[in-house]
């Protein structure tokens, strides 16, 4: 069905307010993005999670109602229950209904990783080609289907190890993707933890599609096991790979293979002097801004 879609530009001390308001006269869907999309750092590129903080100064909050919603008496009772909020601010437009599934299909294509590997869209059929490794993707809510530099870096790093065997953590699994894709290369076990609950059902329901449930464990950060992998993958951010170095270090066996995404260039020189204590051979890769940082546990 089509739907009414409202939008305002707001500050982040106006955003519990106005959520709030928005629920309480009948918004069936509230988004959050970044209001300032010209600004390249790395809190635009996530919408924060469920039950998550914003951590952008001013964003763009949009609104879904019913195709009938009165828009008067929104602006109205917008303006009311959240003193500050200038009736100018708001805008609408109407939004048509359309397959959502096959709009996500018709943008995301087959892609392939290093030499074997390729990410399909999971209805896709892929040509029989006995030398190819592929991953049937759904990402669903959840961060990670292969077009991001970040997952990009990840994927080709992994299509390049020797995993036959052995055991993997992905932290900040998101869809699930360097999980699986390691899973389909050969790795025996793979762990996958996120925060978001989101992203834990997305990787589960990806590694289904794949034929990999039974060898993909996930878990939230406070459930996350003491053990020691093979091979260690993180596509996060900057900050928490700095916080969470000695969490990896201590997760990784001797000579483990260690690959961190998710860090804007500029970032790499410190996080590479913070790995430096754990790892040795480590080296910065770089692709549209983004850089991959990987090494070897001491």
């Amino acid at each position: 069905m089509p739907f009414l879609e409202l939008s305002l530009t707001l500050h982040a001390t106006q955003q519990a307010s106005v959520e709030a308001a928005l629920e309480d006269l009948g918004a069936l869907s509230i988004t959050l993005a970044d209001a300032d999309v010209n600004t390249p750092d790395e809190r635009a590129i996530f919408e924060p999670g469920v039950g998550e903080t914003p951590v952008w100064n001013a964003m763009l909050l949009q609104a879904l109602f019913d195709a009938n919603a009165d828009r008067a008496g929104l602006v109205h009772a917008l303006a009311e229950l959240v003193p500050g909020i200038e009736p100018a601010q708001i805008a609408f437009r109407d939004v048509a209904d359309q397959d959502w599934t096959r709009a996500w299909l018709d943008a995301f294509k087959p892609m392939r990783f290093g030499k074997r590997l390729w990410i399909y869209p999971w209805n896709v059929d892929a040509p029989d080609d006995p030398d190819a490794v592929i991953v049937r993707l759904d990402p669903g809510l959840a961060f990670g289907s292969g077009t991001h530099p970040t997952t990009a870096l990840c994927l080709e790093w992994l299509d390049g190890c020797d995993l036959a065997g052995k055991t993997l953590i992905d932290y900040g699994c998101g869809s699930g993707i360097l999980a699986i894709a390691a899973l389909k290369l050969g790795a025996a076990r793979a762990i996958g933890v996120d925060n978001d609950e989101q992203a834990i059902a997305a990787s589960r329901d990806n590694a289904q599609r794949n034929g990999v449930s039974e060898q993909l464990d996930l878990y939230l950060p406070q459930q996350f096991p003491q053990i020691q992998s093979d091979v260690l993958v993180a596509n996060i951010l900057a900050g928490p790979l700095g916080e969470l170095a000695p969490v990896f270090a201590q997760s990784l066996k001797s000579g483990g293979a260690l690959a961190l995404s998710g860090i804007l260039d500029g970032q790499q020189d410190e996080l590479l002097a913070r790995y430096s204590e754990w790892f040795v051979d480590l080296r910065a890769t770089e692709r549209d801004g983004w850089i991959r940082i990987d090494g070897t546990r001491r």
